[in-house]
């Protein structure tokens, strides 16, 4: 569905250095400097009816989106491997920074009624996700440099002492998302998730951060937030692959996938996942689906601020 009429159309496609920026009224192609002081004069200069539509390029986006929309305008921040297929579908053959600019805007103009305009996360989003994905890299560098040593012996006390420290590093990260979120007041959030059988410390802190990103209307919403909805792919009477959008955050989707592997030795769980596994699943499938109902009960007890009730309790009572 095409954007509002009486909206003036702009694709700006980011880089570290510059910003070249399409008007689709006037087919203008303009180049700034990825700075604050120049997106903020460039800004002021723009009609405050100007929807701007920008690709999600890891950080580089950021000053351009929070002053735009610090200055009331309508910003569209689009997923990068939606906009690549975009591209395919409307038979683009070349990929310039130009012809990305215009992508975005033509993007933006023909599907605009259907998106949703950026709006700033809370602070405490930022914090925990920056905390998580720094986690997320020192584990897997931690990983990679084990395997790697596992043969070496003349060096083993000094590695050694070394993996203590990045231990030790890992423990001060922690200790450090306990703070943040004490401070946000979202304690009581990450304990209700966290009662859930397979839901460790950190998958509940990502689970509740993504919960307060934004408004879900119900649990589906925030499975497709969290990239863990399917893509349906059926043709007459063919039947195609479902597989994941894997949109969002994928460090989430990880620890998610940790907590099902969990989760599926537990009480609770372990005849669900088995009833999948007995169904012809294959394990990767059957954590898949165990990941999205541990999600759902996560967010069906932080939507109603409820307290997880365990098998044993019910079995109790």
């Amino acid at each position: 569905m095409a954007m509002q009429a009486g909206k003036l159309i702009v694709g700006a496609d980011v880089a570290k250095a510059e910003l070249v920026i399409h008007h689709d009224g006037s087919d203008e192609v303009i180049k700034l400097k990825n700075s604050k002081p120049d997106i903020k004069r460039w800004l002021k200069q723009q009609p405050l009816n100007t929807a701007i539509a920008v690709e999600a390029t890891n950080v580089y986006h950021l000053d351009l989106v929070e002053l735009a929309h610090g200055l009331g305008f309508s910003v569209y921040v689009i997923d990068g491997f939606q906009l690549s297929n975009y591209r395919k579908s409307v038979g683009g053959r070349v990929k310039t920074d130009p012809s990305d600019a215009r992508l975005l805007s033509r993007f933006l103009k023909n599907e605009g009624e259907d998106l949703r305009p950026w709006s700033p996360p809370p602070a405490v989003y930022g914090k925990l996700q920056s905390l998580l994905r720094r986690r997320a890299a020192l584990v897997s560098a931690r990983t990679a440099m084990t395997q790697s040593w596992a043969n070496e012996s003349l060096l083993k006390s000094a590695f050694e002492s070394f993996v203590k420290s990045i231990d030790r590093l890992d423990l001060l990260m922690q200790k450090k998302i306990k703070e943040v979120l004490r401070e946000a007041g979202l304690h009581d959030q990450v304990a209700r998730c966290q009662a859930v059988e397979g839901i460790g410390f950190l998958t509940a802190t990502a689970l509740v951060m993504a919960f307060v990103r934004g408004e879900f209307k119900n649990s589906d919403a925030y499975i497709a937030f969290l990239g863990m909805d399917l893509r349906v792919s059926d043709s007459g009477q063919k039947t195609g692959r479902r597989r994941l959008t894997k949109r969002g955050c994928s460090e989430i989707r990880r620890l998610l996938h940790n907590a099902a592997m969990a989760a599926s030795k537990s009480t609770a769980w372990k005849g669900v996942y088995e009833q999948h596994r007995n169904s012809g699943k294959a394990t990767t499938q059957a954590l898949v689906i165990l990941a999205r109902k541990l999600a759902r009960v996560a967010f069906a007890l932080m939507k109603n601020q409820d307290e997880y009730v365990t098998k044993a309790s019910k079995l109790a009572c």
